[in-house]
């Protein structure tokens, strides 16, 4: 797949568009050419961002409101995918964590985050591909996280959904490459977003090297992308993590884990 847009009329559709990687997503796909499908459920953040990238650019910005963790909001975006101008690109951006342990959640909440990190993920993914299959062309990046590397959030769930994206990008990118597609997870470390906020996290004692820039985690997961890698980690800080959390004797995770990431849940009363 190239993604140069200059050989065709390229189009994106990008997920959780509206903020952080996502918006960051689409900022730099509409500076480089592409034509966008915005979808976020925020309808009003997902008009303004499409006036500022139209009227910047010059190029077609569709928006969609669906709420991702419900049937109706996949099924909108699943059509959009299955028909209309073709989607060269995919991001699955859309996702959350709780700000709460698995002991004192509930099947509801924990029920909203797999429908969000996984389900909506897994039905994408499929109904893009099932088109970019036929053409012999096209992308999928399904932003995961580090954390799905290792238990390193201790009572969260986010860590194992995460852990799902990257196991079922790399296995279904290997089954779609030779349709000359290409599916790649992006698994940065804590980024500069709304994510932590959103969640009601408390980041304040995360260490300042310890972020990343949203836009210099697309650029990196472009470059890998186009470099055909099943995993994307960006910056090298977070390429040690990752190999740490791979072979690093179980005991001593664990207390890194406490220390770090202990905190999930502290500040519920």
């Amino acid at each position: 797949m190239t993604l140069d847009p200059s050989t065709a009329e390229r189009r994106a559709l990008v997920t959780g568009a509206t903020a952080g990687i996502g918006a960051a997503f689409a900022r730099r796909l509409a500076t480089d050419g592409w034509h966008l499908v915005l979808v976020a459920r925020d309808a009003g953040r997902l008009t303004e961002l499409a006036d500022e990238l139209g009227s910047r650019h010059g190029r077609e910005v569709e928006t969609l409101s669906a709420d991702l963790s419900t049937d109706d909001g996949c099924d909108a975006v699943e059509q959009r995918l299955s028909s209309g101008s073709p989607v060269h690109l995919l991001v699955n951006n859309a996702g959350i964590s709780l700000n709460k342990p698995f002991l004192r959640s509930t099947a509801e909440d924990e029920a909203r985050l797999l429908r969000l990190n996984v389900h909506a993920v897994m039905r994408l993914t499929l109904a893009a591909l099932r088109r970019m299959t036929e053409r012999r062309d096209g992308a999928v990046i399904n932003v995961s996280s580090v954390a799905g590397f290792g238990a390193v959030m201790p009572g969260s769930t986010y860590s194992a959904s995460k852990a799902w994206v990257t196991n079922f990008s790399e296995s279904v990118g290997q089954s779609a490459r030779p349709f000359g597609v290409r599916v790649m997870a992006l698994c940065p470390g804590y980024t500069r977003t709304e994510f932590h906020q959103r969640a009601g996290i408390n980041m304040s004692k995360t260490p300042e090297w310890m972020w990343l820039k949203a836009e210099d985690v697309v650029d990196e997961a472009l470059r890998d992308l186009g470099k055909g890698k099943l995993v994307s980690i960006p910056a090298w800080k977070y390429k040690v993590a990752v190999a740490g959390l791979r072979h690093a004797p179980r005991r001593l995770l664990q207390a890194v884990a406490r220390d770090t990431r202990g905190r999930i849940g502290r500040d519920e009363r």
